[in-house]
């Protein structure tokens, strides 16, 4: 595959760190909003929430500036120009998307005036604390956003089944190492 349909190898490690990262935080997320006030996990699982959160966002802005910079490979020509214009748009939203989860989590996690603890390693500041309301509305806005994100990825995914095991065009190798 030649280089102008393939994503730059920093484009190839962050879209599979970010994949990662997106859903164990939205299962993180899910399993730790469950959690009774005595269950072992109640404090730690937010934090390390928190802290992955802080890592994909470090990663999604590496990402956007990479995408920035560097060209994105042809659209694929067997599909149709309308499909290639579709997955552009939901790539779009997938960014926006995950933007503002990290941005409505940042403002859950300082609403109180405390910085974000990233694994003992930095904090990240509180620049707006505006209290339990800031809390509730960021809160509401992570949640269903999360939602909206994970329904894009799955779309995501089922487009990747789609031309991976039924069009065979191999799109794979666009957004990996495999030659």
């Amino acid at each position: 595959m030649s280089h102008d349909t393939k994503h730059p190898k920093l484009i190839q490690l962050t879209h599979w760190l970010s994949a990662i990262l997106i859903l164990g935080l939205f299962i993180l997320g899910i399993w730790m909003v469950e959690l009774s006030y005595y269950d072992p996990w109640y404090q730690r699982a937010p934090n390390i929430h928190k802290g992955l959160g802080v890592l994909l966002a470090i990663i999604m802005l590496a990402r956007l500036l990479v995408k920035v910079v560097q060209t994105s490979p042809k659209p694929l020509e067997n599909i149709a120009a309308w499909q290639n214009k579709l997955a552009g748009l939901t790539h779009i939203l997938m960014y926006l998307c995950t933007f503002i989860i990290l941005i409505s989590g940042y403002l859950i996690s300082t609403a109180s005036g405390k910085a974000i603890n990233v694994f003992d390693m930095f904090s990240v500041p509180a620049v707006l604390s505006y209290g339990n309301e800031q809390a509730d509305t960021a809160g509401l806005i992570h949640q269903y956003t999360a939602y909206v994100l994970i329904g894009l990825v799955v779309l995501h995914i089922l487009a990747f089944i789609q031309h991976q095991f039924i069009l065979k065009d191999e799109i794979i190798k666009r957004i990996t190492p495999i030659k």
